[in-house]
């Protein structure tokens, strides 16, 4: 990192529950800045408490955009999320704002900085009729059909990853192209790495589970189960992104009477560790422009690297 060149964009990135949303408010505050959600779930307007998202009182403190503001209903692409942050930071410029991308969803990040693939929008019946195949056969009559229809795509996949295996096969049913074939021909990116402020927070990882088991347990507290059972009352495909979140399935599953509640909170506190781990690894062999830094050291190295760098 050149630290003497001026940036356009502060980056915050690191796992869950690591402390990113409070780094960033502060930050926002003392630098006139816009905070802009760059994490998957966070989009989505149905899951304010089980995703985390800021409180009003903190959205009241500081301009946040790209929070809440997509439906549950709606699979909200890296594409369309990029298409968004293309209006939140021109916003932020328009302003004169500092704009300040936080979230822990890597390919976000990484479509921000790297660019996208050029995949065209696909139809709603092809997806559609894919959909309803694999439910129909499941994921492995699903992969043999990729397997005839694009050899290379399937060798890449597992048999049993339904999401990968089903978006593969759509994308070559709708444009008759590989999937491999239109990530090779990407789109430029929004913020080029050389021109971001970039840090991951890395907790420690006893410390870091340990808050990931105690804030799954409040935000039952504080009504994500009741906010379950509303999302889960509207029979959405349970291939959609929201569908997926982190304890959304086991506390549908306690809702349905299969699971109890402490069975349905250890899942997910389990699943949400393992997205943590997930979350390191992927920014650690991904993306190298990142700084990491222990949380207690992060407002820190952010006024060291504001005092020698400056805005562009």
């Amino acid at each position: 990192m050149n630290r003497h060149r001026p940036f356009r964009a502060v980056l915050i990135a690191g796992p869950t529950a690591s402390g990113k949303s409070a780094l960033a408010l502060d930050l926002a505050c003392a630098v006139d800045g816009i905070i802009i959600n760059t994490d998957s779930m966070q989009v989505y307007r149905d899951l304010r408490v089980l995703t985390a998202r800021p409180t009003p009182d903190d959205e009241a403190r500081a301009p946040h955009r790209l929070y809440g503001y997509a439906d549950a209903g709606v699979n909200c692409s890296a594409g369309m999320w990029v298409n968004d942050a293309v209006s939140a930071l021109y916003e932020a410029r328009e302003s004169g704002r500092v704009p300040i991308f936080i979230g822990g969803t890597g390919l976000y990040f990484k479509a921000l900085t790297r660019g996208l693939s050029a995949v065209p929008p696909i139809p709603p019946k092809v997806r559609d009729d894919v959909r309803a195949r694999l439910e129909h056969g499941g994921a492995e009559a699903l992969h043999r059909e990729l397997a005839l229809r694009d050899p290379l795509m399937a060798l890449k996949l597992k048999p049993r990853d339904r999401v990968r295996v089903a978006r593969a096969l759509e994308v070559v049913e709708a444009t008759g192209r590989s999937l491999s074939d239109w990530h090779r021909e990407g789109l430029p990116p929004l913020l080029p790495p050389d021109e971001t402020l970039a840090l991951f927070l890395a907790p420690e990882r006893a410390e870091l589970y340990e808050r990931i088991n105690t804030r799954f347990t409040a935000m039952l507290d504080q009504g994500a189960l009741e906010e379950v059972a509303r999302l889960a009352a509207r029979g959405l495909d349970p291939l959609l992104p929201a569908m997926k979140a982190h304890g959304v399935p086991a506390l549908i599953r306690h809702l349905a009477g299969e699971i109890s509640r402490d069975e349905a909170v250890t899942i997910g506190q389990t699943d949400t560790r393992h997205y943590a781990k997930r979350q390191f690894t992927w920014f650690r062999h991904q993306m190298s422009e990142f700084q990491w830094i222990a949380p207690h050291e992060a407002r820190a190295w952010l006024a060291e690297a504001f005092a020698l760098r400056g805005l562009g």
